[in-house]
């Protein structure tokens, strides 16, 4: 749905009265969607997964500081090699929380601890609401990202709906976590909006002009090879800090991976158009690289269990 997406925004981009509408049906969905990620949160499973502070420590650093040394290692290379928009991307995209859904189903495909994994990613992403925007503001200062007017979105369509959800989640988080299916809705439907009104938006004012397969095959070597060190970090670093097998595996699939269900919508509040359309691109193709690479490491670690 999102490559579809994406392609619509390519070859039939929203123009004049149709984008207009369609921004604001977009900061609406945003919304909804931060808000729903507040109201489905049980804030007591998260403070009872605070206890193994070893494994959710190690699954913080890897995520929130780990990621964005090697994001700002990628902006050393030169523009010959990466376009200067898409080593953007890479950083925003090593600023970003951990997955919620596939860490935990691959953690469990690997025989891991499953717990781990749900508290450790969920920790990723309330922390994430503030940090990644404070880590954009401090990293990506001269992409002149984070505005006064940015601030503000960031405010009334991430933090407030988040905390209002948090606020009413005693009253409808029971209700929301038993059907699954209304958020898995909202969650796609927000990530496939926000893909076609970001590539559109760039095609429109022709930011595409620079990307080309050269280009694209550039990213994906080096969204490879970004995982292949964050993989090989997290799983040396859980045997260097003497961690069971099951908190291993638990730290190595959710401290390599990045989340796109959070990492697009704020991308679209974050940052100009033009800009967002150019960061998304990375966030998709590294999103769509780690799902096929753990999809086979999860198989390999549950065979050896067996």
């Amino acid at each position: 749905m999102i490559l579809s997406a994406l392609l619509l925004g390519l070859l039939l981009p929203a123009r004049g009265g149709v984008a207009d509408v369609l921004d604001v049906v977009r900061t609406a969905a945003i919304v909804l969607l931060f808000f729903l990620y507040g109201a489905r949160l049980a804030t007591g499973d998260v403070w009872a997964g605070l206890r193994n502070w070893r494994l959710q420590g190690s699954m913080l650093a890897s995520t929130y500081v780990a990621f964005p040394v090697l994001g700002l290692l990628v902006q050393l290379l030169p523009d010959a090699v990466l376009a200067s928009e898409l080593k953007t991307g890479l950083l925003y995209l090593a600023l970003l929380p951990s997955t919620v859904q596939s860490s935990v189903v691959f953690t469990s495909i690997a025989r891991g601890n499953v717990a781990g994994a749900i508290t450790g990613a969920t920790i990723s992403n309330v922390v994430g609401i503030v940090l990644t925007p404070l880590l954009v503001a401090v990293l990506m200062v001269r992409t002149a990202a984070v505005s006064g007017s940015n601030i503000t979105g960031i405010l009334l369509q991430l933090l407030l709906p988040f905390a209002l959800g948090q606020l009413v989640q005693r009253w409808i988080g029971p209700w929301l976590r038993a059907r699954p299916q209304l958020t898995r809705v909202t969650d796609r439907s927000t990530l496939v909006l926000v893909a076609y009104t970001s590539v559109s938006e760039a095609t429109v004012s022709g930011a595409w002009s620079h990307v080309t397969w050269v280009a694209l095959v550039a990213l994906v070597v080096v969204c490879a090879a970004m995982l292949a060190a964050m993989l090989a970090l997290t799983w040396s670093g859980g045997r260097w800090l003497a961690l069971e097998r099951g908190d291993r595996i638990a730290l190595l699939m959710c401290g390599s991976k990045k989340s796109l269900a959070t990492g697009l919508p704020m991308a679209a509040v974050l940052f100009d158009p033009v800009l967002a359309a150019s960061v998304a691109l990375p966030v998709i193709a590294f999103h769509q690289l780690q799902l096929a690479t753990c999809a086979v490491l999860a198989r390999r670690l549950a065979a050896q269990v067996e």
